[in-house]
């Protein structure tokens, strides 16, 4: 595909070994409707009806719509959504003929009004709702790229399928009731005026700032190795293209002069409305997420793609970025870097606990729990020792301390990796006894079998790292289909001294399982919090959000770790991939983590007033999940299962 920066016509990101992103998902070189349509060029869009020329529909969030999908009838949308809770839907686009020219089948127009209730108060687009397009990446779509507002812009494919996926934050203050709005899709013509011959400040210094980044690219490569050039080259290239792809451009690469931007009487008489209906209920999600599910952001993947030096302002800056834009996802962040043998330093502030933005950090309501470096974040003069325990003992005087824990070593393997965890526990607990210690595991020690199976030796763990662990953090890989093991797991702690049973995915459990993979199911992503509660964990942990191959500019191309499934360790992209914009992307599977910890405050809620015996009934009898093999593919047991708590807790 190609694109402006606005996301009107986005360029498909540069993905390694994909030209396009049109492999491995959904696609067919049998070209649709591509160059069949004898009315080709003749159409104007603003005589014709825009359900004449794009069928438009919704999909539910849970579905992945590839460009293959097809066509089903309009209907109204409806959605319910507490507050405090972010609701998500998808409009379906494909042409049923074409009216532009090169390649493209049309140019459509997205929009949405504010969601308003009858009593007057309202969900205002751009602060509550938004629209984003949804980019395919290794032919799957995932990542979210934000569309202009108030009016967005897509190029349709002639025989694709393309979808806007309209999100709607619910602030905690919104009064509960009936909303309703619309998204309207317009058909637009290009043989009008040029925009660009009315280019305003802010599109001049967008246009200067992309081309000033080019140059910044491009500029230092004297002395540099081959493979830094050519990767800086790549970028630079990527980004002038977007800069010839952009609006202020637009009349140089349609075959029929620039888009026009309709007049609201045409929107009206000729626009497809999508009517969408929201009711928000009472029900107030907790500020605080009740089950942690912490996430690693890999501060070394910022560094090198960003260009940051370690210790500087810019990389505090970026640091702080990363951390308050994942909160929105209910996700506790910490950042790590990894050493030798698995071991790791993880911290959730690169600030000295008695920095004020330390206490900003892990006072942050929306934080559920936060990672104590055991050794220096930013590198400095003080001992090892002397600075755990100035940490230690600035952190224990503060409210957030039962937020903290300690995470030193992913998946030890042989007795001289636990003894190293045992080591520094003692160091850990020798200054403050009550402190958490995390340790991620899927087996016993190798060289030391404390059972005669593996399984039993995996369930023998707490035993051996007792007392130098508190949070036993589990992979579900080991699990597989046994969710009858959950019993010997858990019959080995000693919740009494403050012992708890916390789970991981990573590179399993793999398909048909419930996991964060590209390509997989949406109500597969969805499922791993659906499993996590069924199960009894009391939090989550994921090892990496932004673990990309590494590359040295920010727009360099997508790389996913060699040896690791499409998608592990990845769930948010660089916005400047997509676009001049410092923001991060969101993925598909990033928001449906959301849902998933979203449904897990509802189930908590049913929980509360019923029992947790009547909660995992009620997630088995609406067939939304039964087990790690057994769980729903559509979408509608999840509406049915939510219907069910609305009508039976609210006021």
């Amino acid at each position: 595909m190609d694109g402006t920066e606005n996301s009107q016509d986005i360029v498909v990101p540069p993905v390694e070994g994909v030209a396009g992103g049109g492999t491995a998902y959904g696609w067919s070189d049998d070209g649709g409707l591509h160059g069949s349509n004898p009315l080709k060029g003749s159409i104007d869009p603003t005589e014709v009806q825009t359900a004449d020329l794009v069928h438009v529909w919704f999909m539910p969030s849970t579905m992945n719509v590839g460009p293959q999908e097809m066509p089903r009838h309009l209907e109204p949308i409806n959605l319910l959504a507490a507050r405090n809770e972010r609701e998500s839907v998808q409009v379906a686009l494909r042409p049923k003929v074409s009216w532009v020219g090169s390649g493209v089948a049309g140019v459509v127009q997205v929009q949405c009004s504010d969601l308003c209730s009858t009593s007057g108060d309202r969900l205002v687009v751009g602060q509550s709702v938004r629209l984003r397009h949804v980019v395919p990446i290794l032919g799957v779509p995932d990542a979210l790229v934000p569309l202009d507002l108030p009016v967005g812009q897509l190029n349709l494919l002639p025989g694709e399928t393309t979808a806007v996926w309209v999100s709607i934050d619910v602030p905690s203050t919104q009064a509960p009731g009936q909303y309703e709005g619309e998204v309207i899709i317009t058909a637009v013509k290009t043989d009008a005026e040029s925009p660009s011959q009315y280019m305003g400040k802010a599109e001049k210094h967008q246009l200067y700032s992309e081309l000033r980044s080019c140059l910044d690219i491009v500029e230092p490569i004297d002395g540099k190795p081959l493979e830094e050039v050519v990767e800086r080259v790549k970028s630079a290239s990527t980004s002038l293209r977007r800069v010839l792809l952009s609006p202020s451009f637009s009349e140089f690469f349609s075959d029929n002069g620039p888009v026009d931007i309709m007049d609201e009487d045409a929107i009206s008489n000729l626009s497809v409305r999508v009517k969408l209906h929201l009711t928000v209920w009472d029900f107030i999600l907790p500020v605080t997420p009740s089950l942690p599910a912490v996430f690693g952001i890999s501060d070394t993947v910022i560094e090198d793609r960003f260009g940051v030096e370690h210790g500087t302002q810019e990389w505090y800056e970026a640091l702080d970025q990363h951390f308050k834009w994942l909160l929105q996802f209910r996700i506790s962040p910490y950042f790590c870097r990894w050493g030798d043998s698995m071991r790791v330093l993880t911290y959730t502030s690169p600030y000295p606990a008695d920095h004020p933005k330390s206490d900003e950090y892990f006072s942050d309501p929306r934080l559920a729990a936060y990672a104590v470096p055991y050794s220096k974040a930013v590198f400095g003069s003080d001992a090892a020792k002397d600075y755990l325990l100035k940490e230690i003992e600035i952190l224990r005087t503060k409210n957030h301390w039962k937020k903290a824990y300690f995470y030193l070593w992913d998946e030890p393997l042989n007795l001289e990796q636990y003894d190293s965890i045992r080591k520094m526990a003692s160091e850990i607990h020798a200054y403050a006894p009550d402190a958490r210690v995390l340790t991620t595991y899927y087996c016993g020690p190798s060289d030391a079998p404390l059972a005669p199976t593996a399984f039993e030796a995996f369930v023998k763990v707490p035993n051996f790292l007792r007392p130098h662990t508190q949070i036993y953090c589990t992979s579900e890989w080991v699990l597989g289909n046994r969710e009858d093991l959950v019993k010997d797991i858990i019959g080995e702690l000693q919740p009494e001294s403050g012992e708890e049973w916390w789970t991981y995915v990573c590179m399993g459990p793999s398909d048909p399982h419930p996991n964060w993979h590209l390509g997989m199911r949406g109500t597969q992503h969805r499922a791993v919090f659906w499993r996590v509660w069924k199960e009894g964990g009391t939090g989550f942990l994921y090892w990496g959000a932004n673990c990309y191959e590494k590359a040295l500019v920010p727009s360099a191309e997508i790389r996913f770790r060699r040896g690791l499934p499409p998608g592990d360790g990845v769930l948010f992209y660089p916005g400047e991939v997509f676009s001049s914009s410092h923001e991060p992307v969101a993925s598909v599977r990033l928001e449906r983590i959301l849902s998933g910890l979203q449904d897990i405050e509802y189930l908590k809620l049913y929980a509360s007033r019923y029992g947790r015996d009547e909660g995992l009934a009620l997630l088995e009898k609406t067939g939304v999940y039964l087990g790690p093999e057994r769980y729903t593919l559509e979408h509608m047991p999840v509406d049915v299962m939510r219907g069910e708590i609305f009508n039976t807790c609210r006021s």
